[in-house]
This record gives C-alpha cells, sequence and structure tokens, in this order.
C-alpha cells in the first residue's frame, strides 16, 4: 500500500478544518458528522472522553468538563493578563503548575490535568482519524496553521502538539498565508498583485500583506492580535444579558456555571443570527433557579456593545500597510477570512478604510486555511502535480527579536517581517567577568526589555578574565537561527583561542523531550481506550439492532404465513427480554453484549431459517441483521453461531 498523503490541518480557536491534496486538487474532509469542519472542543464523562462535534453538543451536562478554546492558553504562561481574563468566562477550572496552566477535569472518578498541548493534540487526533476513515490509510504528516502573531513559545507548542498527536509536523504556516494560497493558487497573472488576508476567527485576528506573482507568495508585513476573534463578542453578549438577567429578575446567575453555559450557546446563536437579520431573540426556558429568560438583541445593540473591539480590528490594517510600505490603493484584492468576518459592522469599518474598495468574498472563510495548508503539506511531502510545479511560498518573521544590553535597552537583532528563514551573528565583549556573560534573548516590540517578551536566558560560563591591556578580551558570538516555522534556535559562544559551554534556562516554558514522550504515550492509551468504548457502543448497538430487526421480521413474515403461535412467542419474548436487559444494562462490557446477542441468535436462526424455507423471500426485500438466516453474527459480520449458548455471560428467560 502506497503511503498516505500529508494533510493539511487549520487547527481553530472554535472550530478546525483537515484538507488533501490529491487527483490535482484540493479535497476538504468531512468528519463523521458530515460537517465540514468540526467543533474545537473535548469533553470528560464518566465512561469517556468525547472530541469534537459530540463533545460540544453536551451543552447542559457538565459543563466544567467540556474543554474549549485550549488555542488561546497554548503557550502562555498562567500569569498571563489574557489568560486571567478568559478564565472569569469558562465553566472549566485552570490552576497553575509551575507558573503553566493547566486544565483540570474529573474523567472516571479520577481527577486530571492537562496542558493545552494536550487538549490541542486531542483534536489534532481527531482531525487525523477524519483523514484516515476519508483516505483508508495511516495519516503520519502534516502542515499545521498557528495565526500569524503567534510568537516563539506558541509555534513551538503547537509542534509539540502535532508530535503528541503522532503526526510528524512539516511545517507551522501562517494562517492569513495558507489562505492566501487558498485564494491565489489559479492567479498566476504576470505582473503581480497585492492582496491583502483579513483573518478574523474565532479566537486569533491577523492581517497579512503579499504579493502573488506567477506561483510565488511572498508575504510583504504581517500583524495582528493573538487574543481577539469571536470569542471576545460572545464574551460580550453574555456580560450584557447577565446584568439585564440580574436587573430583570434580582438574581446574579454567574454563580451557576450550567446556567453560563447555556447563556453562551443563546449568545453564539444570536451572534451569528444578527449576521443575516437586524433582530436576533434569545429564549432560554428555566436558565436560573426555575426562571425563564426571554429577551432580544438588535444589530445596533450588539455592534455597540463590541464597537472597540471592531474599531481595534483596523489598527492591525494601517500597520500592516506601513511595514509593507504600501499605499491603500496599490492593494488589488481584500480577502476576508474566518468566521467572524461575516459581521456586517466589520465589513463596514474594512470597506470604509480603504475608500469604499470591494471585498472579495471568493473563498469560503471556514475552510480556506486548510485548503492552504492542504496545498503546502503536498508541496513538502513531494507532489509533483502540475497544479503545484511553480508554487513558492516565502514568509516572514511576526516580531523582532533581540537581546538586552546595558541598562535594559534592547538590540534588535532580526526586524520583523523578515523573510524565512533568517540568521544573524551579534559580537560583544565584556570584560573580567570569570562567573559567565548572561544572554538574555526578547521578542522585541518596543525599546525597553520589560515590556517585551523573554524566550530565554542563555549563559557562557567560564569567560577567561581580559588583562588590564584589554589583550585575550573573552569575545562572545551569538548566532540567531529562525527556520521556515518561525521557530528560533539561539547559539552562543565565547572565544579566546577556546570555546566555552552554555547553559540554557528556559524561560518561555516549553514542553520538556520527556513531557512530550510521557503524553505521546498517555495519547496512545487514551486512543485505546477510545477504540475499547466504540467497539462496546457498537456491540451494544448490534445487539438492539438485532433484536429490532428480528420483531420486523416477524410481523413481515406474518403478513404472508401461518407463525406457529410458539415460535412467534419464543422470538417476541426473548427479543423483549434482550430490550429491558439492555435497559437496565447500560454500562455492561462489550463481551457481554455480544454473549447475549449469540444466544438469542442460537434461537432465533432455527425458527426464522424453518421460515425463510416455507414463506420464500422476505417480502418488500426485508432482511434481518447479520443477511442469510443461520449466519447472524454480532453487528451483522456473519459469523457462524454453532454453539453460541456455550461460555459465561448473561442467559435468556422468557420475559427477561
Amino acid at each position: 500500500m502506497s503511503e498516505a498523503p500529508a494533510i493539511g490541518i487549520d487547527l481553530g480557536t472554535t472550530h478546525c478544518c483537515v484538507g488533501v491534496f490529491q487527483n490535482g486538487k484540493v479535497e476538504i474532509i468531512a468528519n463523521d458528522q458530515g460537517n465540514r469542519t468540526t467543533s474545537s472542543y473535548v469533553a470528560f464523562t464518566d465512561t469517556a472522553r468525547l472530541i469534537g462535534d459530540a463533545a460540544k453538543n453536551l451543552v447542559t451536562v457538565n459543563p466544567n468538563q467540556r474543554i474549549f478554546d485550549s488555542k488561546r492558553l497554548i503557550g502562555r504562561k498562567f500569569k498571563d493578563s489574557a489568560v486571567q481574563a478568559d478564565m472569569k468566562y469558562w465553566p472549566f477550572d485552570v490552576v497553575s503548575v509551575d507558573g503553566k496552566p493547566k486544565i483540570e477535569v474529573t474523567y472516571k472518578d479520577e481527577k486530571k490535568t492537562f496542558f493545552a498541548e494536550e487538549i490541542s493534540a486531542m483534536v489534532l487526533t481527531k482531525m487525523k482519524e477524519t483523514a484516515e476513515e476519508y483516505l483508508g490509510k495511516t495519516v503520519t504528516k502534516a502542515v499545521i496553521s498557528v495565526p500569524a502573531h503567534f510568537n516563539d513559545s506558541q509555534r513551538q507548542a503547537t509542534k509539540d502538539a502535532g508530535t503528541i498527536a503522532g503526526l510528524k509536523v512539516l511545517r507551522i504556516i501562517n494562517e492569513p498565508t495558507a489562505a492566501a494560497i487558498a485564494y491565489g493558487l489559479d492567479k498566476k497573472a504576470v505582473g503581480g498583485r497585492n492582496v491583502l488576508i483579513f483573518d478574523l476567527g474565532g479566537g486569533t485576528f491577523d492581517v497579512s500583506i503579499l504579493s502573488i506573482n506567477d506561483g510565488i507568495f511572498k508575504v510583504k508585513s504581517t500583524a495582528g492580535d493573538t487574543h481577539l476573534g469571536g470569542e471576545d463578542f460572545d464574551n460580550r453578549l453574555v456580560t450584557h444579558f447577565v446584568q439585564e438577567f440580574n436587573r430583570n429578575h434580582k438574581k446574579d446567575l454567574t454563580s451557576n456555571k450550567c446556567a453560563l453555559r447555556r447563556l453562551r450557546t443563546a449568545c453564539e446563536r444570536a451572534k451569528r443570527t444578527l449576521s443575516s437579520s437586524t433582530l436576533a431573540r434569545v429564549e432560554i426556558d428555566s436558565l436560573f433557579e426555575g426562571t425563564d429568560f426571554y429577551t432580544s438583541i438588535t444589530r445596533a445593540s450588539f455592534e455597540e456593545l463590541n464597537a472597540d473591539l471592531f474599531r481595534s480590528t483596523m489598527d492591525p490594517v494601517e500597520k500592516a500597510l506601513r511595514d509593507a510600505k504600501l499605499d491603500k490603493s496599490a492593494i488589488h484584492d481584500i480577502v476576508l477570512v474566518g468566521g467572524s468576518t461575516r459581521i456586517p459592522k466589520v465589513q463596514r469599518l474594512l470597506q470604509d478604510l480603504f475608500n469604499g474598495k470591494e471585498l472579495n468574498k471568493s473563498i469560503d472563510p471556514d475552510e480556506a486555511v486548510a485548503y492552504g495548508a492542504a496545498v503546502q503539506a503536498a508541496i513538502l511531502h513531494g507532489d509533483k502535480s502540475k497544479e503545484l510545479q511553480k508554487v513558492l511560498l516565502v514568509d516572514v518573521i511576526p516580531l523582532s527579536l533581540g537581546i538586552e544590553t546595558a541598562g535594559g535597552v534592547m538590540n534588535v537583532l532580526i526586524e520583523r517581517n523578515t523573510s524565512l528563514p533568517a540568521q544573524t551573528e551579534f559580537f560583544t565583549s565584556y570584560l573580567n567577568n570569570p562567573a559567565g556573560v548572561p544572554i538574555q534573548v526578547y521578542e522585541v516590540e518596543c525599546g525597553m526589555n520589560k515590556q517585551n517578551n523573554l524566550l530565554g536566558k542563555f549563559q557562557v560560563l567560564g569567560t577567561p578574565p581580559a588583562n588590564r591591556r584589554g589583550r585575550g578580551m573573552p569575545s562572545i558570538q551569538v548566532t540567531f537561527n529562525i527556520d521556515l516555522n518561525g521557530i528560533l534556535y539561539v547559539t552562543a559562544n565565547c572565544t579566546v583561542n577556546m570555546e566555552k559551554t552554555i547553559t540554557v534556562t528556559k524561560e518561555k516554558g516549553r514542553l520538556s523531550q520527556e513531557d512530550i514522550k510521557r503524553m505521546v504515550n498517555e495519547a496512545e492509551n487514551y486512543r485505546k481506550e477510545d477504540k475499547k468504548q466504540n467497539e462496546t457502543i457498537s456491540a451494544k448497538h448490534g445487539l438492539e439492532s438485532y433484536c429490532f430487526n428480528m420483531k420486523a421480521t416477524i410481523d413481515e413474515y406474518s403478513l404472508r404465513t401461518k407463525i406457529a403461535d410458539s415460535d412467534l412467542t419464543v422470538i417476541l419474548d426473548r427479543c423483549n427480554g434482550a430490550i429491558k436487559w439492555l435497559d437496565a444494562k447500560q454500562l455492561a462490557r462489550k463481551e457481554e453484549y455480544e454473549h447475549y446477542q449469540k444466544l438469542l441468535e442460537s434461537l432465533c436462526n432455527p425458527i426464522i431459517t424453518k421460515l425463510w424455507q416455507s414463506a420464500g423471500p422476505v417480502p418488500g426485500g426485508m432482511r434481518y441483521a447479520g443477511g442469510m438466516p443461520g449466519a447472524l453474527g454480532a453487528a451483522g459480520d456473519g459469523a457462524p453461531c454453532a454453539g453460541a449458548g456455550i461460555g459465561r455471560g448473561p442467559t435468556i428467560e422468557q420475559g427477561n
């Protein structure tokens, strides 16, 4: 069997999407529910772990066991102001472990904590399995998208999540860049076009400006906010309705996580409704302490609640234009990506900024990123399709990088929007510092280090003291390397006719190789548990289907031929007894369900065989589970039932 193609995954805050390039085109893969996007939710119950749409649908059942927005935690520290702000709206508990946020849940009566990387890995596993079911092969390689403004920690954490999910991550690709590929794959006009990608999703916001020229996609600039999106608009609605409920009923529902979760779900629906209608109704029966909540909100009120957030989306657009050194008139196309770009107010603000220029809505905002990631995955995997021959992607780093110098001033070594990959070297000398030279590496947003993101501390040990005349003064060489994923690697050497070693203190809280290895093993155990649970559910459904099919078969035969009362009683009583047993044994083992079905088959099959021989085929094409009589196995697998009644397990008695 040939190797499975590499896939492209859009790992979104609220929804995910997976695509694959084959047969000369990208195919977006639908999940087991038939949806082309999958909810980024994970839920833990007393018996199982649910991922995707099944997890999101558990709206009111244990809201503190339903995890979402893990992308807003990934690569961050617990004390991060964004994390602290989000915790007010999350029904699940987030605790600090060595300064990193971990999500706390109860799974199978046991307290467990998960890093955001682990939750994201579970969602990636779901997307991997979705692709495998479609392709019929084991998928091992993928390109995963991240917001363009994700920093080094967040990119590395996303890559770690892919590793935990059992994927070799070929590339971390920026979301707006992937969307640009989806938009411009067939636009190879000579002379080029400048395209602005406006990507406003569920939790992040990016703006990228690219030039597309004969298949070459070159990013000119990028800007954005890794903590702005549809979830923030939902939060404003939730706060608004909580206050309204308190005013009208003198009750504070913030103490009830279940009520807040139901309200948030209603707010999500209202937000979507307001994209196409000027009025949305919110109707929730018995929201809190038996009190119903019926209200409505207009589009104008919604826009007023989020006015500052909507306006803030224009600042990165202007910043990207300045960095690209382009006038608004030089932009040929403005492409909308992400579900939140459907909001009319956002579209109006963007259109007004560009003096009424028509916005391009030619690509699906929910699928465009996965589409572009799938194209990049095919290229990196060695696909030789003619459609990909001239496609070349040149991306940039989102943030400047530098080191701290004397007085806390930043020395920028690599400017933001530098093309990837990038490398630079920095030399410095220090006098009489036998203890070592500390080097602190920052992602730079401004001139002083207290407002920048510390990536790591490097200590060059054992530097020899300089003599009074400066001869043999130790020279420190620092080398910055940024790979195509936008991930930074820094090395430092001390050279005075010798090379010294360095010690790295990981300030950014990345997972260690031991942590990743442990999580990979745990993820494999969870997959085995999920498989076992699915097999149990399948066995249960197989027994249930067999019972109802037997009853339906008897009804069909009774219309054509005489059935002995004793035979009719045997089948009906045994099937009814099995259905009652199923109702009472919701948590039985797979082997019990299968054993019961075999016992049932051993009693019913001889009777059905006799009817089939005397009356002919069932009218109307009716078939009973498993196909021909005498070959009725578990879940219709055609297994013979000779000796099925032998062994341990439930017994069949009349009326049980």
